[in-house]
């Protein structure tokens, strides 16, 4: 029995869907569950030369023997989700649990035409706020009333049970990152709620004992889309020198970069207890270790950035990421896990 939380430990964009996508492939999941807000939040997966961003499959897709799921806790777009799964050609063994609440076009529109929210914040324009609001109020339409949904509802938290008790690998997506948490990160820029690894295993219906792991992600250059403090935020200019240029996977919005912050590191580490970190885009360190196996082949600069990490946080760094296809990554887990 094996349950593994990834999630996100600066304002989402860490490439927690490559690594969910790597570890569904690598340990071959059961199951792989989307966690967190909703469709304001897209993964990013390359596999086999292929790029998809996602806001609803999970990212473990690329493994065609693992069940996908969306948790309770997770809001759904139905239109969106139909979409990615005819994209993705999942329809068979993707499920939706009967508690999702539902995103409506009028809560799309109500985001859209706020002030507050659109603007001021620069939230996705996706709808997740209205509909937070009504789940919380509790007048959301949820997946068993939707009729394009009911051939993919399912009770999601029992199937989980089920593979775990029967040995299998569950693997947990979590999306956005310790800073967009409606406790945790820098308000009001934040998402819609708590974004951090307790409360994916909740969304999911799994208990604090079950989970073995959890991974937190951390990229070599942070980066986050909208408003909000950002203290290690670089001009414009240097990241355009540096080539750091990126854009949302859901907005299309230019991401910000900023050097790499271990006081907010340190935070994400304590709130979220991970047992594992993975680091993401190590390349922008040492770009001539790009799509490295082994850990001898980056820099002394990589290294050494590898080294400090697990001296500040007390962690192990098991997963190092080396480029963007599912398989550039340098895999340190049998070294550094009992």
């Amino acid at each position: 029995m094996t349950c593994l939380i990834v999630c996100g430990g600066q304002w989402g964009d860490e490439g927690k869907g490559k690594i969910v996508a790597y570890l569904t492939l690598k340990d071959n999941a059961a199951i792989t569950c989307r966690a967190g807000t909703g469709p304001n939040a897209g993964h990013t997966v390359t596999y086999k030369g292929r790029k998809r961003g996602l806001s609803q499959v999970p990212s473990g897709y690329v493994n065609e023997n693992t069940l996908l799921r969306l948790g309770p806790g997770f809001l759904v777009d139905p239109e969106k989700f139909l979409k990615e799964v005819e994209l993705t050609n999942t329809k068979t063994r993707i499920g939706v649990d009967r508690r999702c609440a539902i995103v409506e076009q009028k809560h799309i529109q109500a985001e859209t035409s706020s002030e507050h929210l659109s603007k001021t914040l620069g939230t996705t324009k996706t709808g997740i706020g209205p509909a937070s609001a009504d789940r919380v109020l509790r007048v959301a339409q949820r997946a068993t009333e939707i009729e394009s949904l009911k051939p993919f509802v399912r009770d999601v938290p029992k199937e989980i049970h089920d593979a775990l008790d029967s040995g299998g690998f569950v693997c947990v997506e979590g999306s956005q990152g310790y800073g967009l948490s409606l406790y945790y990160g820098t308000y009001p820029f934040v998402t819609a709620k708590d974004t951090t690894a307790g409360t994916f295993a909740a969304d999911v219906g799994v208990g604090p004992k079950q989970v073995d792991h959890v991974i937190l992600v951390f990229k070599a250059f942070p980066t986050r889309v909208g408003g909000g403090s950002f203290p290690t935020e670089m001009s414009l200019e240097e990241a355009d020198h540096r080539g750091f240029v990126e854009y949302g996977t859901v907005t299309g919005r230019r991401r910000r970069v900023g050097k790499f912050d271990m006081e907010q590191a340190t935070e994400a580490v304590r709130v979220n207890c991970p047992t594992q970190i993975a680091l993401t885009f190590i390349d922008r360190l040492d770009p001539q270790a790009s799509k490295a196996r082994q850990l001898h082949e980056l820099n002394d600069e990589a290294q050494r950035f590898i080294e400090e990490l697990e001296g500040t946080l007390k962690r192990p760094v098991t997963l190092v990421s080396t480029g963007p296809e599912v398989y550039d990554i340098i895999d340190l887990r049998k070294e550094k896990i009992p």
